[in-house]
């Protein structure tokens, strides 16, 4: 037998959950940022500061699930406050490759530091064995949005 999702309260209830955490955090953590900082800067600067190797700007609006024309505002964005540095692709004309520089690394360490007592709240209010249990259903949904 078929269930209707769309008129089902419990899927209603958990994405409208979401979607309400979803907004309150970005919203804290945008006001948190260093001025002039986006979400976006801090999610390409953070990216660069854990995986460190280049990226084209497509494989970054990949792996941030933003489209290409959001991503190359956000790279001239930060290519402009010398957050990045943009190279050619000596194999291919048409493509550019990204790396976080120094001022980009420097302006990432800041923004974690000011966005720590955001995260330190919320893990001081759920508590640790909280967060990790809520983590791996965290991860198996996100894996079954993506698939969908």
């Amino acid at each position: 037998m078929s269930t209707k999702l769309s008129n089902d309260p419990l899927a209603i209830t958990l994405f409208s959950e979401i979607a309400v955490i979803d907004q309150l955090a970005r919203t804290r953590l945008s006001r948190a940022l260093p001025e002039g900082m986006e979400l976006s800067h801090f999610a390409v600067l953070n990216h660069f500061a854990h995986m460190g190797s280049e990226k084209t700007p497509a494989q970054l609006a990949r792996m941030l699930h933003v489209t290409k024309g959001a991503m190359t505002n956000t790279v001239t964005r930060l290519a402009d406050a010398g957050f990045i540095h943009i190279r050619p692709d000596w194999d291919d004309a048409r493509k550019k490759w990204i790396s976080i520089s120094p001022a980009g690394q420097a302006a990432r360490d800041r923004a974690v530091q000011a966005i720590e007592p955001f995260f330190t709240d919320i893990v001081e209010t759920l508590g640790t064995d909280k967060i990790r249990n809520l983590l791996p259903i965290f991860r198996e949904l996100r894996s079954a949005l993506l698939k969908s």
